[in-house]
């Protein structure tokens, strides 16, 4: 097998993908397959969930190639890694030569040009559909003297490029063909660059995924989804789920005992037995039971994801001492940290550095960046079933959480009503699930503009997440680009971890976390924090790349949702602790 070249395994995550056209040492290849790739232990009813909501657009639209129907249908799903003994499998792509000397189209490529040149490339254009379908132009060459040289204009429009006979300059193309149907019937091919975005884009998702089962094993035994959630309700004071004194309910506590393998009727028996004895949960027993069932539901889901992150290692701030108490940097953990993390608006802020991040792409389109004009093809296995080509990284990672109060006390200043919360009520734990009850967290294909709770709510965490990589960046020495978001917006967080690929620096968040995080976060409130491009930047979305966006694929919701006006204008985020 010819080695090509090599690639980082996340490089080839995004870059390197089936039916994916790539540049390699000058010439053109089509992705073919991963060879061999390695299985990666998910927990697939997970993957399940965060694609159906990942391809949502699609499925309203009907254009996800019936890949939500089949998700329903509890259609095999598994993700693969790339197996880096074996690599990539890639074919020459689109075979139409070119001279590299003289322009002329060329036959084969055992075959030296008219020209007596072999300096043989390939013509750059190929043509697609949106359903997926990718094909090589046909060039007309001159019927009398069998020959043809392209003359590429100087724009890049495959309409402008003219073919010609290099013997008697007669025209035999404009164009590389138009109204071309596509093989599937529905439509006609549309020309373009190789490399252009609208040939190929991407589709992809990032989630959570413990590294080791016994996880969620073990946060089942603990009480399951309800505990976690009254773990994040109640600001992580205790360790870990286990250690919260939440009761269970009784249908958890049945589920537990079934799950064990215990007989229904006499696990039925049992948990009547713990109901009459008052050792279970009974209904209105903590906030979280005011929540609707649907609220409930998706905050269990995302408390749940926030506890399998924190399963292998947590170190908030609190638990930060000197080598020697009284000692000054004992002094700044206690007083310091403290105030910075007051004055920012921040609950708590925590170190993971063992962040268990999953990055998987599930297909790609063609064509427009919109789920009603494309079409989405989803990576099928041979045997039936989907696959996704993953990567799976334990990395760096802050988990950051916003002062829930603060939060529902901005948001009421905004016009919105929290259900079963007042202004001037103090209790963390009412206001957080105040929150969960009344915001409904758009989607990344949603419209911004939508006033909403859920839509105020995206924006100040997302604003918040990207200002706070960017001052993150420059303290920890990481490169910007390598560093990723994953939102938990409902919870009031977010995690900002050390994505595996970019200029990494093993160690860089540790050592802001332990050694000046209140600097980090004195910029993060009074550095700059208006936009090179104003006042235009602020009369437009109040965000650009200038002043607010992060690289592609560092911000999972395509630098929509963010507004420097949440943070910094006049009913800012952070205006009442900067004017105190």
């Amino acid at each position: 097998m010819t080695i090509l070249g090599s690639r980082s395994g996340s490089q080839i995550l995004r870059t390197f993908l089936p039916d994916q056209t790539v540049d390699l040492r000058g010439e053109i290849y089509r992705v073919a397959e991963w060879s061999a790739p390695s299985a990666i232990q998910v927990d697939t009813d997970l993957v399940r969930r965060h694609l159906l909501r990942e391809v949502g657009a699609w499925i309203a639209h009907d254009t996800d190639g019936g890949m939500g129907d089949d998700l329903l249908r509890n259609a095999a799903v598994e993700v693969v890694e790339l197996e880096e003994a074996r690599g990539v499998t890639v074919e020459r792509y689109p075979q139409v030569w070119l001279c590299r000397v003289c322009k002329r189209i060329g036959k084969s490529l055992d075959r030296a040009c008219r020209c007596g040149q072999r300096k043989w490339g390939q013509l750059h254009f190929v043509g697609i559909h949106d359903c997926g379908a990718i094909t090589e132009p046909w060039i007309k060459r001159c019927e009398v003297h069998d020959d043809v040289k392209v003359v590429i204009p100087k724009s890049a429009k495959a309409a402008d490029i003219t073919f010609v006979c290099p013997v008697c300059d007669k025209l035999t193309m404009q164009g590389l063909g138009f109204n071309k149907r596509c093989a599937c019937g529905d439509g006609s091919v549309r020309w373009n660059v190789h490399k252009a975005r609208a040939v190929y884009t991407p589709r992809g998702m990032v989630l959570i995924n413990p590294p080791r089962p016994e996880h969620r094993e073990g946060l089942k035994l603990a009480g399951g989804a309800r505990k976690a959630l009254v773990w994040l309700a109640e600001g992580l004071t205790a360790a870990r789920p286990a250690d919260v004194t939440a009761k269970q309910t009784k249908e958890e506590f049945l589920a537990k005992l079934i799950g064990d393998g215990m007989d229904p009727t006499f696990a039925a028996t049992m948990a009547d037995m713990a109901e009459q004895g008052g050792q279970l949960a009974k209904p209105g027993d903590h906030p979280i039971d005011q929540l609707s069932a649907d609220r409930r539901a998706e905050a269990e889901r995302e408390a749940v994801d926030v506890a399998m992150a924190l399963a292998e290692s947590r170190t908030p701030t609190t638990a930060l001492r000197g080598s020697t108490p009284g000692d000054a940097l004992d002094l700044r953990y206690r007083t310091s940290y403290p105030g910075a993390l007051a004055r920012a608006g921040i609950d708590g802020l925590d170190l993971v550095d063992r962040f268990p991040v999953l990055s998987a792409m599930y297909g790609y389109t063609r064509g427009e960046d919109d789920p009603k004009k494309c079409r989405l093809v989803p990576f099928r296995r041979k045997r039936g079933g989907y696959r996704l080509y993953g990567n799976l990284a334990e990395t760096e990672a802050f988990l950051v959480r916003l002062d829930p109060v603060r939060v529902a006390t901005w948001l009421s200043s905004r016009g919105h009503r929290l259900a079963s919360w007042t202004p001037g009520n103090g209790d963390p734990v009412a206001a957080r699930v105040a929150v969960l009850q009344s915001a409904v967290v758009p989607s990344k294909r949603d419209d911004p503009s939508v006033g909403s709770v859920g839509t105020d709510l995206l924006k100040l965490v997302h604003t918040y997440a990207h200002r706070f990589i960017r001052q993150a960046a420059v303290f920890s020495g990481i490169e910007r680009d390598a560093l990723s978001e994953y939102l938990v917006p409902a919870h009031l967080g977010f995690f900002v971890y050390a994505a595996a690929r970019g200029d990494f620096v093993l160690g860089g968040m540790q050592a802001v976390f332990e050694s000046n995080l209140d600097d980090l976060l004195g910029a993060f409130v009074d550095a700059e924090h208006r936009c090179p491009l104003d006042p235009g930047c602020n009369r437009g979305s109040g965000a650009c790349s200038a002043c607010v966006h992060l690289g592609e694929p560092s911000c999972r919701f395509f630098n929509r949702f963010l507004d420097r006006s949440v943070l910094f204008g006049t009913d800012g985020y952070l205006r009442p602790p900067v004017n105190r």
